[in-house]
């Protein structure tokens, strides 16, 4: 297939290929340095910097004005990328951001945007390097208390792959109005001389005022759920002014989650969290112990977003063949994944558990009958 047929699908990407002045070859963004390197000659090159302050980090943006907002669909759309290095053709998902050239290493990084999509507007650049990462997991699968002692030993992470993830971050004023009824407990004594609890219901309403600050949302949905929570969170107020330079060598893409359904999953999540918190807020008010009947009602203002890209990296571990996947945050260092587990250190730990409840037991039942 020529050029010239496939011109509306290609995209040259020397624009963005950073090659190595002394050898020409791919250099990359180094975690340890901040700077862009070559892994062969050890040339380094400084990053570009605003000059401002203020330009340096990723700023909010007003979600009213925002034009783009719907969710995509990985796979649904495919587009085809040339390498400047040695003219090979790849293709990839329409949502994929950067990658590198499996024929001769070549790492491009392709357009930033769709035509139907945002831009990104700030960057958690890497700060763990792939060794580190590899040391943190290490520490992380011998602090496994089920896992087995010979996988503890033996588990070797499989190659690192270093992922940018798209995620939402949104501020917003809540102002909540709420309605509830909240009760005071007091010990009584009846006719027979035993005590026990009576509770005093009473009404309350009022307003709860709250600022939320860059709430976060993960706008992909192709990584485990769970693995990815115990990694988060991430120090979003750190997020720099989005670089393409930062993404030299790593893998990354575009959102899935659009920014409308990203925000109304924050603001699920944040009534949730309201709930809770005026629910403590009542108890303390009242010196109260309980609350029911909670009826709340949130208003949303200034809502602002950021589209932020943020590091992360992927392996996995094997183990008497079964797969372990695990993660790092490339920004803390954070681990979370799965290991495997040992059926008699969760016995133990059952039998352990029952001679501790039966001696809580037989203890309590002693100073109950001295009583």
């Amino acid at each position: 297939m020529s050029y010239e047929l496939q011109e509306d699908n290609l995209k040259e990407v020397e624009e963005h290929d950073a090659k190595c002045p002394s050898c020409g070859a791919s250099i990359k963004f180094d975690p340890s340095s901040g700077k862009l390197t070559c892994p062969y000659c050890g040339y380094e090159e400084e990053i570009e910097t605003p000059e401002s302050f203020e330009e340096q980090y990723a700023q909010e943006i007003d979600f009213e004005t925002a034009e783009a907002q719907q969710s995509f669909e990985w796979g649904s759309e495919k587009k085809v990328v040339i390498c400047d290095a040695c003219a090979a053709e790849m293709i990839y998902d329409a949502l994929e951001v950067a990658n590198v050239c499996p024929y001769c290493g070549s790492n491009h990084v392709m357009e930033a945007a769709a035509k139907n999509s945002l831009e990104p507007n700030g960057i958690v650049p890497f700060s763990v390097n792939k060794e580190q990462a590899n040391s943190n997991f290490r520490r992380w699968i011998k602090s496994r208390w089920f896992a087995p002692n010979q996988a503890k030993k033996s588990a070797k992470a499989d190659a690192f792959s270093g992922v940018y993830l798209p995620y939402w971050t949104f501020d917003t004023n809540t102002k909540t109005n709420y309605s509830a009824r909240y009760g005071i407990d007091r010990r009584v004594t009846d006719k027979d001389g035993k005590t026990h609890t009576v509770t005093d219901w009473y009404s309350t309403r009022g307003t709860y005022k709250m600022f939320i600050d860059d709430y976060l949302v993960r706008a992909s949905k192709r990584y485990n759920d769970s693995i990815l929570k115990k990694v988060e969170p991430f120090e979003t107020n750190k997020s720099l002014t989005f670089n393409q330079d930062y993404l030299h060598g790593y893998i990354a893409e575009r959102y899935s989650v659009g920014l409308r359904d990203g925000w109304d999953h924050a603001k699920s999540e944040i009534q949730s969290m309201l709930y809770s918190q005026i629910t403590t807020h009542i108890k303390r008010r009242h010196n109260a112990q309980r609350v029911s009947n909670l009826n709340i009602h949130t208003v949303h203002s200034n809502v602002k977003f950021k589209y932020l890209m943020l590091p992360l990296w992927l392996s996995s571990f094997k183990y008497k063949d079964k797969i372990y996947q695990f993660m790092v945050n490339g920004q803390t260092g954070k681990v979370g994944g799965q290991s495997p587990i040992s059926p008699i250190k969760v016995a133990i730990a059952v039998v352990l558990g029952l001679i501790a409840a039966g001696i809580v037991l037989y203890l309590y039942q002693q100073s109950e009958g001295n009583i």
